[in-house]
């Protein structure tokens, strides 16, 4: 086994480490920026709407899939890019399937929340 920090401090150094990551991914990744950026503005709203707890939770939880998508990408191009800076059809595969989940993870999101609010503004509209 690996030695190191147990109990709380491994907790302490793990949401430090976990603290130096998002502020690495915020400030190299543009679209992560964007993505929580729409999630500070739309998780409000949405939790302010008349829906059940657990469509909230579904509305939250696809917003934060996508983050955790997007962070696991940015991960991935930063150990592809960290192998060298040639061109390789491996790397240039890597790197198109982790755009690929993220795009899955934004669809998810979207059907989420159109199948959640739709009906809702509907019968808004309609009244």
């Amino acid at each position: 086994m690996k030695p190191g920090a147990t109990g709380i401090r491994r907790i302490i150094n793990a949401s430090y480490y976990s603290w130096l990551g998002l502020k690495a991914a915020w400030k190299s990744e543009a679209a992560l920026r964007q993505e929580i950026v729409a999630l500070i503005i739309l998780l409000p709203l949405a939790f302010l709407m008349p829906l059940s707890p657990i469509e909230k939770a579904l509305l939250a939880f696809s917003g934060l899939l996508v983050l955790l998508v997007e962070l696991i990408n940015s991960a991935l191009e930063a150990v592809v890019d960290r192998i060298g800076p040639e061109q390789h059809p491996l790397s240039g595969k890597a790197k198109d399937i982790g755009s690929t989940a993220v795009a899955l993870a934004l669809i998810m999101c979207a059907l989420v929340w159109g199948i959640i609010l739709l009906p809702l503004l509907t019968a808004q509209l309609s009244s």
